[in-house]
């Protein structure tokens, strides 16, 4: 959306010191990685572990017309880029998207979506059910925290209908910022996890945390529930919204009915709603990829969207990279690219994802999963079961499988020494970093 320098200084200045200097510029949008920033909008210069202020020059020379800082404004940029001074920019960009949300038409519906696995391709999903029929912006790739979630917000046009908000969790009280500012209606759970439970006491506090997007919804909104995890449908106590709940269960609202997966792991199945039923087949593979599309045939039942504009959309779904993505390497192996984060529950999906595949070899190229209350016992839990499935287990720079690790570039040279009837799954949290290896053999 656009909107000019001043009138966003004067928002500013409602919450704290903010001085405006230089033009009195449009902007359209925000960013605050000076590389993908696109010109016509505002550089927001978050400070880290590196302080973005050192990157207002490249911000500039990718079009930059605007930017906040923490620093006093740019003598040499006064003349002809718009400065708003604030004392924190990543406060000042949250307050930022508070106001642009606010200037989006009242009719605009917000969708919040957490959860421990699947909140990014259910967010991928949901707008391609939705989009045939609905304006709709969701958030890029993983734009889930207090900084991604609010350039979502400022980059949507002004005409947006649907707001598709993944909302991330580090701690209590996180999600509830979140909705502070994106305001969502309709709020999707998709399941509760072992993901960051060491920083809020197990799994119990895992599910206080995500239910913090139910607790948030209007009255008028809608909770949008899987039926298949317990700790996510006792959420319905905690909402005076609406609850649509999906899933296998015969409980479900949203019905997933006769669920198989093709000789790729594509999942195949029947969704019965309220409105009625559709087939839907899957690009992606895994029998939790039928769950999240459930939950996105849910939000469309909620905002109306025909069941056959949903189906049409879904079959046509990309995710998200790195998530659950099967790609076929030059050996003509398939590769499963899981690999941008990982927590058991998600590790056991694609565990169960790669035994379904029909190839003769199949092998787990493993990384560490980051913040678990009881790593030992976790990883040991995964280990067992590609045991149980007959999968092979290659760990990659932790020993917490039980096994002796190999390095990155180890596990790049036997990924390349696939054949053509191998698969391989590549997963770990972000900390391992190991879209290194899936770079490494699918890059021309």
């Amino acid at each position: 959306m656009r909107w000019r320098a001043q009138d966003l200084a004067r928002a500013l200045a409602e919450h704290g010191p903010c001085r405006f200097v230089g033009p009195d510029v449009e902007i359209d949008g925000a960013s605050f990685d000076s590389r993908s920033l696109v010109p016509g909008r505002m550089f927001v210069p978050l400070v880290a572990e590196r302080d973005g202020h050192e990157f207002v020059d490249d911000a500039v020379a990718h079009g930059a017309v605007a930017y906040l800082s923490s620093r006093p404004a740019r003598a040499d940029l006064v003349d002809r880029i718009a400065c708003i001074e604030v004392a924190d920019t990543g406060e000042a960009l949250m307050d930022a998207a508070r106001w642009a949300r606010t200037l989006l038409p009242a009719g605009t519906m917000a969708v919040g979506i957490t959860g421990s696995v699947g909140k990014t391709t259910t967010k991928d999903l949901v707008a391609a059910a939705i989009s045939s029929t609905k304006r709709t912006v969701a958030s890029e790739r993983s734009y889930n925290n207090e900084q991604g979630l609010p350039v979502t917000i400022l980059n949507a046009p002004i005409d947006t209908e649907v707001l598709v908000l993944e909302m991330g969790m580090r701690g209590f009280g996180q999600i509830d910022l979140l909705c502070r500012i994106g305001r969502p209606a309709i709020g999707v759970v998709t399941r509760v996890g072992e993901a960051h439970t060491s920083l809020v006491g197990g799994l119990d506090g895992v599910a206080r945390a995500k239910g913090e997007l139910v607790e948030a919804l209007p009255s008028f909104g809608v909770a949008v529930l899987n039926a298949d995890d317990d700790r996510v449908i006792a959420m319905r106590s905690r909402t005076s919204a609406r609850v649509l709940s999906y899933g296998e269960s015969p409980t479900a609202d949203v019905r997933i009915d006769g669920l198989s997966l093709d000789s790729e792991g594509r999942a195949r199945f029947s969704v019965r709603t309220p409105d009625g039923s559709a087939a839907i087949r899957l690009a992606l593979p895994g029998r939790h990829s039928a769950s999240n599309a459930a939950a996105a045939v849910a939000v469309g039942v909620a905002l109306g969207v025909p069941l056959d504009a949903m189906a049409e959309g879904l079959a046509d779904a990309r995710v998200s990279a790195h998530r659950s993505n099967a790609v076929r390497l030059a050996s003509g192996a398939t590769l499963l690219d899981d690999c941008y984060n990982a927590n058991p529950t998600s590790m056991l999906a694609a565990l169960d994802t790669l035994a379904a595949l029909g190839s003769r070899r199949r092998l787990a190229f493993l990384g560490l999963m980051a913040e678990l209350d009881d790593p030992a016992e976790a990883h040991a839990r995964v280990a067992r079961r590609a045991r149980e499935l007959g999968i092979e287990l290659v760990a990659v720079g932790t020993d917490l499988y039980g096994s002796n690790p190999v390095e990155v570039d180890t596990a790049i040279e036997r990924l390349r020494a696939l054949g053509s009837d191998d698969a391989a799954l590549v997963k770990a949290s972000r900390v391992a970093a190991l879209e290194r290896l899936v770079d490494a053999v699918t890059s021309p």
